[in-house]
């Protein structure tokens, strides 16, 4: 461990301390909202007097910034502080879908499904289902953190492997491909909800699909696994191969496997999400279903089905987790699945309190018209420096991962990043969609080689369970393998992805025609 830990002396050491006291001295993300609306207040006072030649797309007007410190915005602020907040769009999106699969987690549904896909695969090919599992444990948030890490871990030392190298590869699925996925998750329209607010900046009519980057987020999945495997075994196995495990024989973990009441209950369940999905195509299928849009599309925004998706990601979830819970003894009562969404919820508090002031805040922006001026100064910008539009993607791409070396939140960053990249973008052409994508690029690459991520010190303790002495600058050295070769093929995935015009999600575009 003296030999890693010896690696990790000089720049990257040095560069650590930095982001760590840089990132120590931002305030919390909540805090950091409300102190932006005020200083959009100053701010709109202020250039609230100044003439713009740059035209409103809106109006067609020379765009005029509007006071917020003035008596009628101040009284129009109070009077509607609550609507503001309670009509926020990703706070209902993300706090609905929770519901459900806060319920099928809390049940151990999603646990079992876990368990069930590892206990199954051949030694040869436990580096690629580890991290699959790892990335499909997105659907339930935080699960792969507290499950699929420490799993690894233990599965890799029961296959005779180095634990952290199964730690390594459960922590780049988890965190590094974490916007890689196949399946839909509360993280999807949880983004597109930001994304559209601050694209109604520029255009007030504009509606963005949820799942609007799934196809690339499925894709993505399979460069993820193949390249988490190939860094797994060709560097950061080898490298772990002379550390020693610390672990006494008395102390020797194991993976417990599903009793067979557990096993029955998971397969009844799945069975019935099948049921619920067969049923779901059946009823969507005919060209007259009351889930197709009036023209019969059914891909389209304005199709029920396209507007049910976080319902039906609560049902799908909810039903099966019901099952299994009844069924293995989790619950015993009606008041457990009621206690299960409390959980949920409660886990959620935090985001609650940062949506109050992050809507606070993009209503500010947007009602100033700071936003837009913005986007109109810096679109300007980036058309006088004439730069090919595949090299504004990848800036977005470095940007991110730069900001996500101080603020771990997806949510919080893509709130600050969005009212200004997304609009800006638009006026050079360039959709929503792509730029979301490009967002969740940047936002998933350097999550793991940053101390100030909150899961961070968890799997450092992960570690030590096996060698006591690993530490940040461990891990660290672990994890940059991941985190370059990720930027680097990811990037030129979305690239190549973009230059064959394959779409992104649902109902997605790559260029954006102002109507």
């Amino acid at each position: 461990m003296e030999e890693i830990q010896q690696t990790k002396k000089g720049f990257v050491a040095k560069a650590l301390d930095f982001i760590e006291r840089k990132g120590n001295k931002l305030p919390d993300p909540a805090i950091l909202f409300f102190v932006l609306m005020l200083l959009i207040w100053v701010l709109s006072a202020f250039f609230s007097t100044v003439s713009f030649a740059e035209i409103d797309p809106r109006s067609q007007a020379p765009i005029t910034i509007i006071n917020l410190l003035s008596g009628g915005s101040l009284a129009a602020f109070l009077a509607n502080m609550v609507t503001t907040f309670t009509s926020f769009a990703p706070l209902g999106i993300v706090l609905v879908a929770m519901l459900g699969v806060g319920v099928a987690e809390h049940a151990g549904f999603i646990n079992a499904g876990l368990k069930t896909m590892l206990s199954f695969t051949p030694k040869a090919l436990l580096t690629p289902m580890l991290i699959l599992v790892a990335i499909v444990s997105h659907t339930a948030t935080d699960a792969g953190y507290v499950l699929v890490i420490p799993l690894g871990g233990v599965i890799f030392y029961a296959a005779g492997r180095h634990p952290l190298t199964g730690i390594a590869a459960a922590f780049a699925g988890v965190s590094g491909g974490f916007s890689a996925n196949f399946i839909p998750s509360g993280i999807d329209p949880l983004l597109q909800g930001f994304t559209q607010s601050a694209a109604q900046i520029i255009d007030p009519a504009i509606q963005l699909n949820p799942l609007n980057n799934w196809f690339f987020t499925s894709a993505s999945t399979l460069l993820i696994v193949l390249l988490g495997w190939y860094i797994t075994e060709k560097i950061v196995d080898p490298r772990l191969r002379s550390v020693t495990v610390e672990v006494n024989s008395e102390e020797q973990p194991k993976m417990d496997a599903l009793s067979s009441k557990e096993k029955k209950a998971f397969w009844v369940s799945c069975g019935i999400m099948l049921l619920l999905l067969l049923g779901l195509y059946f009823w969507a299928a005919p060209a007259d279903s009351a889930l197709r849009a009036e023209t019969g599309e059914i891909a389209v925004f304005t199709a029920p089905l396209m507007r049910s998706i976080v319902p039906l990601i609560f049902i799908i979830f909810l039903v099966p987790g019901v099952v299994y819970g009844m069924m293995s003894g989790t619950f015993q009562k009606s008041k457990d699945i009621i206690d299960s969404m409390t959980k949920s919820m409660s886990g959620m508090s935090y985001y609650i309190v940062m949506a109050f002031f992050c809507a606070l805040f993009i209503d500010a922006f947007a009602k100033s018209n700071l936003g837009a001026l913005l986007a109109l100064k810096g679109a300007s910008a980036l058309k006088a420096m004439a730069l090919a539009p595949e090299i504004t993607i990848v800036g977005i791409i470095l940007l991110t991962a730069f900001v996500n070396l101080f603020i771990g939140s997806a949510s919080a960053k893509w709130a600050l990043i969005a009212p200004i990249m997304v609009p800006m973008l638009m006026q050079l052409g360039i959709s929503p969609d792509l730029t979301q994508a490009s967002y969740r690029v940047g936002d998933s690459v350097s999550n793991i080689v940053t101390p100030l991520m909150p899961y961070f010190p968890l799997v450092v303790v992960y570690c030590q369970k096996y060698v006591k002495s690993t530490g940040i600058g461990t891990l660290v050295s672990m994890m940059i393998p991941y985190s370059i070769a990720f930027m680097i093929a990811w990037t030129i995935f979305l690239l190549a992805y973009w230059a064959l015009g394959i779409p992104l999600g649902l109902q997605s575009t790559y260029e954006y025609i102002a109507p």
